[in-house]
């Protein structure tokens, strides 16, 4: 792929294990009429890892899904080793995911469903140092932030419990099946909670992310350590 553009161009890298997606998503982007081009593409942190540092882009189009690897939990990783702005593509509107991108450390989210227009306006918004998402998920990060800081009365919290009160009830419900059900696959978590394994996968991703664990592991632990199971 030619990487010999001016020093204007938005350098962009594509990070998705698609690749029907993403040569759909190099060929718009670089059809555009926008100042941006693809230099480079990935299907792994392993790969974004050794192709950024050839091609040191600017944004960064960071699939959620990426096999055996989850886009959000691998971001912060990503963003100490690479000096490029993160795009987070989902296929899914659950607004919890959205968030978790972001206090992650994306600067912006988009659906792989939006139009072309909504893509491109994207990258240069991001590119010029602002922030891409919806209403929705603005206002409940606000929210997050007034409920974190109105906590017990206005005092400052301790940093688990500042964690734990970031829980939804929901979320509690699916960390007390786990612990209840610490042998049991996720698969079986989820038809016992009566939800998808993506739905379930999009709750541990924002679980995790709040609680500031990588793993079922760790989440396991953190859960008997502060007694979460029972509550």
């Amino acid at each position: 792929m030619n990487t010999n553009l001016c020093e204007s161009t938005i350098k962009v890298l594509l990070v998705d294990d698609h690749k029907s997606f993403s040569d759909g998503l190099a060929m718009l982007i670089n059809s555009s009429k926008k100042v941006m081009k693809v230099v480079g593409m990935a299907s792994n942190s392993r790969e974004t890892l050794s192709v950024a540092a050839q091609v040191k882009p600017d944004i960064v189009l960071l699939d959620v899904e990426l096999g055996e690897e989850n886009g959000i939990e691998i971001l912060p990783r990503l963003i100490e080793n690479i000096e490029a702005k993160f795009i987070i593509l989902t296929g899914t509107q659950n607004p919890l995911v959205h968030e978790t991108a972001i206090l992650s450390g994306a600067r912006g989210v988009l659906l792989k469903t939006d139009p072309a227009i909504v893509i491109l306006k994207a990258i240069e918004k991001v590119y010029r140092g602002e922030l891409w998402l919806n209403n929705n998920t603005l206002n409940n990060l606000l929210s997050r932030m007034a409920r974190q800081t109105g906590a017990s009365g206005g005092k400052i919290l301790d940093p688990e419990e500042e964690k734990i009160a970031a829980l939804t009830n929901r979320e509690r419900e699916i960390i007390k099946a786990l612990v209840k059900n610490d042998s049991s696959t996720n698969k079986e978590i989820s038809d016992h909670l009566y939800i998808s394994d993506s739905t379930l996968k999009n709750h541990l991703t924002t679980i995790y992310s709040k609680l500031e664990v990588k793993n079922r592991i760790e989440l396991l632990k953190f859960a008997l350590k502060h007694n979460l199971g029972k509550q």
